[in-house]
């Protein structure tokens, strides 16, 4: 019976006739939900904010690597719909979760959206169903904590009755080469006979499918992907403050460095780490080695010192203010970019709002640009985005490049500004030896 399952549910993936359901239509779950529609897919994205439900209703599009076009066609066709309500999961033959996994303000995971989705999932759970976990979490979560709650609710079993993996979301919004239809993914079963079935299904609609022989594996392969950046993030950061302290400009060593054709990948400073993935992410990888009683140590201090980095951008704010006779303390300072990376929306764990928080714990009269962004909120604080750029610039006791978007005209705000730190060499070498331009 499990055979002639397997064998079902492969074929109906194959001709299109399987019902797709994506859980949580955010950055990850709606451009995946696309693609699945785009690919012949009938496929209903669900979502508890009826926000985004009447959105894509509307043909209306609320992420920027999704045009309003693209989801218009698509609830034309009658291939793609959004809904709230979980019991669609019913008539759904392959179900993606795509659920945020933050962590707690202690630092721990906060796996309670993961849980939530499988428990709506077990309940409408039935044999030859295909279920892929994409949410970044730690390794085992899959096994440990997805498996479990789906098998005791329903009385079935995975490899058997239904079909149970991993498939690590790679997601780097605003990329125009690397999408989700054209990065290759990486999918771990629980079985081999789910691994198969998961792949079977991804490989209708992206281009490149890696099956791996295990979900944890696959769990695994997120982490060490953004561990790496995290910890050479951290170790160029170090190298910015280290270069401070020497009287070294640290970008015309990376630059050098970088000429070298092999044995070097080149990472730039900033002011911190921002995005879902790469703060979070070797964290989760952290967290689940400290059960096992083992220390990751690389992860610890590469986290430290990011997370010390809006304090260091602070830090040459208030010097660079002290340098001309002027406290920090009551000073004009404009932030510009609050987006955690350039020319994109997306404000998840931005360094921009530490830096913020810490200029107006010291009493600084702070304000913001983004052009992609209005309004920006912390728990003590709120602001709304400045709509004269080039008169706050010109106001501004100090101007602050936190994110440097592609947008903005560089050569005008040297122009018109006294003083710029500068966390991301956007002035290029129109900042070097300015007197005026102080450079991480």
């Amino acid at each position: 019976m499990s055979e002639e399952i397997r064998r079902g549910i492969i074929q109906r993936l194959k001709d299109r006739t399987a019902k797709v359901a994506v859980l949580g239509l955010g950055y990850v779950g709606l451009p995946l939900a696309t693609v699945f529609a785009e690919a012949g897919y009938q496929v209903t994205g669900i979502d508890p904010l009826e926000e985004k439900v009447t959105a894509i209703q509307g043909g209306k599009s609320y992420i920027q690597d999704v045009t309003d076009e693209q989801v218009a066609n698509l609830v034309a066709a009658g291939r793609l719909k959004a809904t709230a309500d979980f019991s669609v999961l019913a008539d759904a033959d392959a179900v993606s979760i795509c659920v945020p996994t933050p962590l707690r303000k202690t630092g721990d995971p906060d796996l309670s959206y993961i849980v939530s989705a499988t428990e709506s999932v077990a309940k409408y759970l039935h044999k030859e169903m295909v279920i892929v976990l994409e949410s970044s979490t730690y390794p085992g979560t899959t096994r440990e904590l997805v498996l479990p709650r789906l098998e005791e609710t329903s009385g079935l079993k995975a490899g058997e009755d239904f079909f149970l993996a991993f498939s690590p979301e790679r997601v780097d919004p605003g990329r125009k080469d690397w999408t989700t239809q054209n990065t290759p993914k990486v999918v771990g079963g629980i079985t081999p006979a789910c691994c198969e079935v998961a792949t079977t299904w991804y490989s209708q609609a992206l281009q490149t499918v890696v099956p791996v022989s295990s979900s944890e594996v696959a769990e695994m392969a997120k982490l060490l992907e953004n561990t790496f950046r995290m910890i050479n993030i951290a170790m160029v950061n170090e190298l910015a403050v280290m270069c401070d302290r020497l009287g070294v400009d640290v970008w015309e060593v990376i630059e050098a460095a970088a000429t070298k054709p092999f044995g070097f990948m080149k990472f730039t400073p900033g002011p911190g780490l921002g995005g879902h993935c790469i703060p979070i992410d070797p964290i989760y990888l952290s967290w689940k080695l400290r059960t096992l009683n083992y220390n990751a140590r690389f992860i610890e201090l590469a986290s430290e010192i990011n997370t010390n980095m809006p304090r260091f951008v602070v830090s040459k704010v208030q010097d660079a203010l002290n340098d001309l006779g002027k406290p920090l303390k009551n000073s004009r300072i404009l932030v510009l970019g609050v987006a955690y990376k350039p020319d994109v929306d997306d404000l998840r764990e931005s360094p921009a709002l530490d830096v913020i928080g810490l200029l107006r714990q010291k009493g600084a009269l702070v304000s913001f640009h983004d052009p992609y962004i209005p309004h920006v909120s912390q728990d003590a604080w709120e602001l709304d985005r400045i709509e004269d750029l080039m008169g706050g610039v010109s106001q501004a006791d100090c101007v602050v490049i936190v994110t440097n978007h592609a947008a903005y005209d560089y050569a005008a705000i040297l122009e018109a500004a006294g003083l710029i730190v500068d966390t991301r060499n956007a002035l290029g070498e129109a900042g070097r030896n300015n007197p005026k331009v102080v450079r991480l």
